[in-house]
């Protein structure tokens, strides 16, 4: 019998990993730091232009349409992305009606679903705190809380991962794993394809397989219910995927949703062949680089918690301990996310499906600290990491005084943009703008820079203290309120960029002046540049020159609508007797329409102009 053996840990871990009146406490800490973190999130600031809009658009016309199938944008088919996701926030729409908030609610459910599973696998698999610390951890993680600020799907993929793996550890209890078990993995699997398509199945399985390769236990898989398993996970996952494919057929020389969903948006982006071309990849050096960045300040204790993995090959088998073998696999886990996009194209936030493993990694060694006070080589390892974060708190701290000392305060009126220079060959990146940046624009953020600064001072130096008087949980408690100080810093920073992220400011100016349905409402480049305004608004946009990107491939379908322009078609529309409004950034405003507009609305080096004459 090839079974994660529980005798082979004290009686006490295995006791307090149990204990309900604990585990209450934690649970209560849990929702509240993540209610404490993530709910003044929900309402500021505005939706952003690209991803954030463009999603919240799509579920707010499929809530329009009554079409759950097929998601549109600006009355355009979009099929490139799986529907989770916008169902959930098409459904929050339904309840709570289209606002900011009620598009973010979902993933920000999604967010404390993450933390309570990280808690399960932690706390039956190294003890109640372990599983405190893994979902503390990652509700202040930088990577997890800026990338739940956008709506893009990739922190509920780490959630169904998270799931899968942890009923995975479950099946490895008995020696024939339970159906409750296997299901569980299947409908974990089932969901993640519906959320980011193939990666869904591909991570889980491909864990799996790997963990027990290494473990000399293929033959376990046989035993996993694989035929009602398999039942399950098509009985989920198929459906949508079988009604897409005959909703959106090839039409003429438009290929159709299997070619387009599996063959471009699956292998051709994996290849960096994928058409239209309209993303960057992340160098290889900084993706993982960026991951110690994501994890701050917990990452400082990762290298602890990976000398904790086995990893020699003959310690491999059935005389490893549950802890670690726990440990194995969390490290395959962690190692097969950053490998697998390690041969492709890559964004920064594709490392959230590591986040969890790496969490619980370091989780485990905190129990294990906890728990061995006199253990000589831990505590070495353990002063070393808080020495190191505390060099790292003091040079943050002095860059970000540097920056506070060295900056202007900004004049009264103005907003972020006129300080900022431009660099539109970062802007494929997520944070592509950060490149913007210049000592003039640091008098705008001098706020968050002092918080964040003396946050980066106290924090390690606190942790370091009560780590030299062996009071670890106090020590990790001092990170946690660290985090909620540079996090809330990093809120007001979003809130600060808000002009220059978002159009929202341009759709309310244009309220004040209707729009009517005969209004013309035109973004000048592509959608994404402006598509708050199809959001706030909820009015359809038209595009000058800007026939790409999210657009590009659902505008060849018959009945895609007509709303794009070039340089050569506009000027027939600004001079007609219709209302026409161009969205616009300040140095790109038509040469053909130059002298023969009125501005109506002026932010974030963006205009909205009028060809009418609109005063009142």
């Amino acid at each position: 019998m090839d079974v994660i053996s529980t005798t082979q840990e004290a009686p006490s871990v295995v006791t307090r990993a149990f204990n309900p009146a604990a585990g209450s406490r934690y649970i209560l800490s849990i929702v509240a730091l993540w209610a404490l973190l993530y709910i003044p999130g929900l309402f500021r600031p505005a939706l952003l232009d690209d991803a954030d809009s463009v999603h919240a658009e799509a579920a707010r016309e499929m809530l329009l349409r009554h079409d759950w199938v097929t998601l549109h944008i600006d009355g355009i088919r979009y099929l490139e992305k799986a529907p989770l996701m916008y169902w959930s926030i098409a459904a929050t729409f339904k309840v709570f009606g289209v606002h900011e908030w009620s598009a973010r609610f979902p993933l920000a459910l999604g967010t404390l679903a993450l933390l309570l599973a990280a808690y399960w696998i932690g706390r039956k698999t190294f003890g109640n705190y372990a599983g405190f610390c893994a979902a503390a951890i990652l509700a202040t993680s930088f990577g997890l809380y800026i990338f739940t600020r956008i709506l893009i799907p990739d922190m509920l993929v780490a959630l169904w991962l998270t799931l899968a793996v942890g009923f995975f550890l479950e099946s490895l209890e008995t020696e024939t794993p339970s159906r409750r078990s296997c299901w569980g993995i299947a409908i974990a699997c089932a969901l993640n394809v519906l959320t980011k398509g193939l990666i869904g199945v591909v991570f889980p399985i491909g864990i799996i397989i790997i963990f027990l390769a290494l473990t000399r236990d293929l033959r376990r898989l046989l035993k996993m219910h694989l035929l009602s398993s398999t039942a399950i996970f098509l009985i989920v996952a198929a459906p949508w995927h079988i009604l897409a494919g005959l909703r959106n057929p090839t039409q003429g020389s438009v290929e159709g949703f299997f070619w387009f969903y599996f063959v471009n948006e699956h292998f051709l982006r994996y290849l960096n062949k994928r058409v239209p071309r309209d993303y960057d990849t992340v160098p290889l050096l900084l993706f993982w680089g960026l991951m110690l960045v994501w994890l701050l300040p917990w990452s400082t204790y990762l290298f602890n918690s990976l000398a904790e993995v086995p990893w020699r090959f003959r310690d491999f088998g059935k005389h490893m301990s549950r802890r670690g073998r726990a440990n194995l696999l969390l490290a395959v886990w962690s190692a097969l996310v950053m490998l697998f996009f390690s041969f492709s194209t890559r964004q920064e936030y594709y490392v959230l499906p590591a986040l969890p493993a790496l969490a619980l990694l370091i989780a485990g060694w905190m129990q294990r600290e906890k728990e061995s006070a006199n253990d000589a080589q831990l505590k070495r390892r353990e002063r070393i990491a808080s020495a190191t974060l505390m060099i790292v708190g003091v040079l943050v701290f002095a860059v970000c005084m540097i920056l506070v000392i060295f900056s202007q305060k900004p004049p009264a009126g103005t907003d972020v943009s006129q300080a900022l220079s431009k660099n539109p060959g970062e802007y494929a990146l997520s944070f592509g703008h950060i490149f913007d940046l210049t000592p003039r624009a640091m008098g705008f953020f001098r706020l968050p820079l002092l918080i964040t600064g003396f946050a980066f001072l106290l924090g390690p130096i606190s942790n370091w203290l009560l780590r030299h008087r062996k009071m670890p949980a106090d020590a990790n408690r001092s990170l946690i309120a660290m985090m909620i100080a540079i996090l809330y810093s990093a809120q007001i920073a979003l809130i600060l960029f808000e002009p220059v992220l978002s159009s929202k400011n341009l759709a309310v100016a244009l309220q004040k002046y209707g729009p009517c349905p005969a209004d013309v409402i035109v973004i000048n480049g592509e959608y994404e540049s402006g598509s708050t305004l199809n959001f706030y608004l909820q009015h359809e946009v038209r595009i000058l020159n800007g026939r790409s990107s999210n657009l590009w491939y659902g505008s060849f379908f018959p009945d895609a609508p007509q709303i794009f322009y070039d340089d050569h078609t506009f000027p027939a529309l600004w001079n007609s007797p219709q209302r026409v409004f161009l969205s616009t950034e300040e140095d790109k405003v038509p040469n053909s329409i130059k002298g023969r507009y009125e501005v109506i609305g002026r932010s974030g080096g963006k205009l909205v102009l009028s060809n009418q004459s609109l005063a009142r």
